[in-house]
């Protein structure tokens, strides 16, 4: 697809983009995500409600799969609220990584889905979290910001 939303969030140069993405791309292909396990696919921690137990609300992707995958969407949420960075919580899964990285790098430069919506303020808040995780994981050099304009 068009990198020209995502390198407009000035989150990484098109240089690094270019040498990086087979790398992504690679590693999100190899993304386990079979398995019989429950998972919810949207887990962060305003759809988790504490009381005398905390309640994970909002199941409409719930599927099988992966239990990991739920685990990787959610550090990157993480870091923002003072958290620890994802490769603390979740480590041994660069494919994970690398995909969330590119579900919120395909997301998270578009226009709002509905008025009002602060849908992508979230995505860019986890992309940026997200890239150096998946860069780290991967093993490939951290992402280097765009140049002057």
């Amino acid at each position: 697809g068009d990198p020209g939303p995502f390198l407009g969030l000035g989150l990484c140069s098109r240089a690094w983009l270019e040498a990086a993405l087979p790398s992504l791309l690679q590693a999100q292909e190899e993304a386990a995500l079979e398995g019989d396990e429950l998972i919810h696919a949207d887990v962060r921690s305003d759809l988790c409600f504490s009381g005398m137990r905390t309640v994970l609300v909002d199941w409409n992707w719930a599927a099988r799969g992966n239990g990991s995958f739920d685990a990787a969407a959610w550090v990157s949420s993480l870091a923002p609220e003072g958290g620890p960075p994802p490769g603390r919580v979740l480590w041994g899964q660069p494919e994970l990584a690398a995909l969330v990285c590119g579900y919120f790098a395909s997301k998270a430069g578009l226009g709002p889905p509905s008025p009002g919506s602060r849908v992508r303020e979230i995505q860019l808040t986890q992309l940026r979290v997200a890239l150096p995780w998946a860069a780290e994981s991967l093993a490939l050099p951290p992402p280097e910001p765009p140049g002057p304009r």
